[in-house]
Order: C-alpha cells, then structure tokens, then sequence
C-alpha cells in the first residue's frame, strides 16, 4: 500500500512541476496546444511508454499514475469552468505583441518569445511588413492572432460590392509520379486527358511531376521534380549556397 501512495505522491508533484515549469518556458514552446494539454501529452506519453516497456515495475503502478493524471486533468478543466482567475492561471492569457506597427519588447521577454517568432509566426499569416500590424496577440495555445492596419488589409469582393462565385479545393491529380486514379474519376477526366494536358506544358513523363492538381475552373497546375530556377531568395542567416536541385 506503501508503493502506492509513494506513486500518488510522486504523480501529484510531476503534474505540478511540469505545470509550472511550462509556463516558465512560455508560448513559443508549446506548438498549438493549451498549458494543461501540453502537460499531460508529454508525463502521460512517458507514463504509458513505461508501461509498455518496463517489464519489472507492476502494470498497477502506472495504471494507477494514468488514473491520477487524468483525475488532475478533469479536475483543472472543472476548476477552470468554475472560477475564471482559475482558468487564466491553469490556460494563461493573451499577450499583446505589436500595437500600432510598435514591437512591445517588454511583453515579449515575459513569455521568452523572440524576434524570430514574431516574423515566423507573421509569414505564416501571410505579414511580411510589421509596419502593417494593427495589432498582433499571442494567444494561450502559442499560435498568434494579427489584425492588419486598415489601409494595409487587402480588399474584399464584398468591400466593392462584387458579386463572387463558388471557389473549392483543388483536386490532387499526381503526387511524386504517381497518378490519383480516384480524384480523376471524381472530376470524369481520363489518364489520355491528363497526359495530352501534361504535354501540353511541356511534360513528357508523369515520372517527372512532383505535383499536379486541377482547380474548380479547370485550370491545371504542375510542379516538376526538376525546377529551372537559378536564383532564389535566402531568408536565413546563412551564406547562400548552391540551388538544391
């Protein structure tokens, strides 16, 4: 009985050290997910491969840590619906970033975020200007949230009153030299098609495509394994070097 309380005690006091010790090392780290998601998907991974593989300690023992893991998880969620300083400690709070085109170094040291996430997480969000920030919030799960500056956001259709039309997923049709005999199908189109299209661009061999898709107006796009591009631009650090082939 002794064993187990010692593994009451010692699952108590991982779920609380890790805890805390996530929100030590900040947003960045924590790839999409919220604080109290992020903790239990690395001690319980751990706890569960150990009773995979260690043959010598009893099932029960992790059985039982999995049990208390998921108890404390259930239970901090409750508290969070419960009392909300709760939740802002169990979850955290936005943290504002850039106001008004200004980087707010302040914010950023708090939650060890760097320059270097900031412009990452701006590319993905198709920002490459921080002059355009209206407002850039980094959000309790690590991912950012940006509101561009009136004049720099684009211009929708229905800003200018236009009327648009249905616009769907492109259809996969080649994947790495290989032909999707079901998406061709789906769009009624024959093998004699895609190749008299490929030729037309210049393909001789489906073996040479790394990617091909059709888009809903029936327009086809062609990726080949070899690019003729002799100058790229670098956005690393680094010396550029030869062009990957």
């Amino acid at each position: 009985m002794n064993d187990y309380l010692e593994i009451l005690t010692r699952a108590s006091g991982a779920f609380v050290a890790v805890f805390f010790i996530t929100r030590m090392v900040g947003k960045s780290q924590i790839g999409g997910l919220i604080i109290a998601d992020w903790v239990n998907g690395i001690v319980i991974g751990s706890i569960a491969a150990s009773l995979a593989t260690d043959l010598e300690t009893p099932a029960g023992y992790y059985a039982l840590a999995l049990l208390l893991f998921m108890s404390l998880t259930i239970a901090t969620e409750w508290i969070g619906l419960k009392y909300r300083p709760a939740h802002k400690l169990f979850n955290d709070e936005p943290t504002l970033i850039v106001h008004n085109g200004v980087i707010l170094e302040g914010n950023m040291h708090k939650m060890r975020y760097t320059v270097d996430d900031l412009t990452s997480q701006l590319r993905q969000k198709n920002v490459f200007n921080i002059t355009d920030v209206e407002y850039a919030i980094a959000e309790p799960n690590g991912e950012l949230s940006v509101l561009l500056k009136s004049q720099a956001a684009p211009v929708t259709p229905q800003d200018l009153n236009i009327p648009t039309k249905y616009k769907g997923i492109p259809s996969e049709l080649v994947v790495d030299g290989v032909v999707i005999q079901q998406n061709l199908k789906q769009n009624n189109l024959s093998e004699d098609w895609l190749y008299s299209e490929l030729q037309k661009q210049g393909v001789s061999s489906i073996k040479d495509i790394f990617y091909a898709s059709l888009d809903q107006d029936g327009r086809l796009y062609v990726d080949k394994k070899q690019d003729n591009i002799t100058h790229t631009l670098t956005i690393s650090d680094k010396l550029p070097g030869k062009m990957p082939q």
